[in-house]
């Protein structure tokens, strides 16, 4: 989003608010998918795009052969692979899926593009920013479709809230608020405890808030944060502030060590909407006025299956011929991970071998 808001007249506290552009997932071009690294998040993702799209899953890779056969044996995917290398090289793969821990994203994907493949990485897109430049500018040299799988980004009450930017509707907008925070156990072998495995709150939890305001906002032009860090040495708690050019705010937070209400509000001079938590899930949008009444609300039309929604896109894109997603374009994604730096360096945090 630009700084450029079309104020409108107090009037708009009556407004309702627009329906969501968004193209069901179902009529995206099928595209033939190769999961890497066969966890939870992509068991969510092989379920949602079965359940609620036309693309077929055709392959998954793990170092661990048994764990990607009997990934393909619960999900009735015909090919299993015991390496990533055997998965990048099946020519029936159209687009891979990286869905390991964000340690791994940076080999993997590059490995995909390597082979030629269209990739999406799971969010965060990387560990830092220099390996998400070097990604964005490998896929761009190899001529294939690369994005950040922050699904929040293509559901369908984000496009309600971009569509209530571009109006204007809420006037100057001075505020925005998000949060995320879960609470976890401290298992010192836990992978958001791992420092190995680029664990932490930050890359796994307060991308989410980070993204949503750089979406809002527009490219930040001061970032500060302070934080607590967790038992590993990991970041266990952020609390950021973020300001544009014109004045704007954005006020984060992520913690590991408390459930919060994961909500996002944005407050202008007209009017605020507030998202309900889970805010980067399928949630209600309240248009509120001046006098603090709802004026309107939005109701997604379904609660499950949100992660269908950034495989329908990827395949729009390639399906027109596009190497990344207006909706997440690369240069936000590496903008975003230059912020998440800022943020490990103000709290005192690096990853091992960086």
């Amino acid at each position: 989003m630009t700084q450029d808001r079309r104020v409108i007249t107090d009037e708009a506290a009556g407004t309702v608010l627009p329906a969501p552009r968004t193209p069901s997932p179902r009529a995206a071009p099928a595209l033939n998918w190769g999961v890497v690294a066969p966890g939870w998040i992509a068991a969510q993702f092989v379920e949602a795009l079965q359940k609620h799209t036309g693309q077929k899953v055709v392959a998954v890779g793990s170092r661990d052969a048994g764990r990607a056969r009997a990934f393909a044996d619960r999900f009735a995917v015909p090919r299993a692979y015991g390496s990533y290398a055997e998965l990048v090289a099946d020519d029936d793969v159209d687009i891979v899926y990286v869905a390991s821990p964000h340690s791994g994203h940076f080999e993997q994907a590059m490995q995909a593009i390597e082979a030629g493949r269209h990739v999406l990485v799971e969010k965060a897109f990387t560990r830092n920013a220099r390996e998400a430049e070097q990604l964005i500018e490998a896929a761009r040299k190899r001529g294939v479709f690369l994005m950040e799988a922050m699904w929040t980004r293509f559901l369908p009450h984000i496009d309600v809230v971009r569509q209530v930017l571009e109006s204007g509707l809420l006037g100057e907008v001075h505020t925005v608020t998000a949060d995320h925070g879960q609470q976890m156990d401290p298992d010192p072998a836990g992978r958001l405890f791992a420092p190995e495995l680029a664990g932490g709150a930050l890359l796994d939890l307060g991308i989410y808030p980070v993204s949503f305001a750089s979406m809002v906002l527009g490219p930040f032009s001061s970032v500060t944060a302070v934080g607590t860090k967790a038992f590993t040495g990991v970041d266990g708690q952020a609390s950021i502030v973020v300001t544009t050019g014109s004045g704007a705010h954005g006020v984060l937070n992520t913690t590991l060590f408390a459930r919060t209400p994961t909500t996002a509000s944005i407050s202008g001079t007209h009017a605020r909407l507030e998202i309900e938590g889970p805010f980067y899930g399928p949630a209600t949008v309240r248009l509120i006025g001046r006098d603090n009444e709802v004026t309107d609300l939005f109701v997604p039309p379904q609660r499950t299956g949100g992660l269908c929604y950034q495989a329908a896109e990827a395949a729009r894109c390639i399906g027109a011929g596009r190497l990344e997603s207006e909706l997440m374009p690369l240069a936000e994604t590496l903008r975003i991970m230059q912020v998440l730096d800022g943020v490990r360096r103000d709290l005192g945090v690096a990853f091992p071998g960086e």
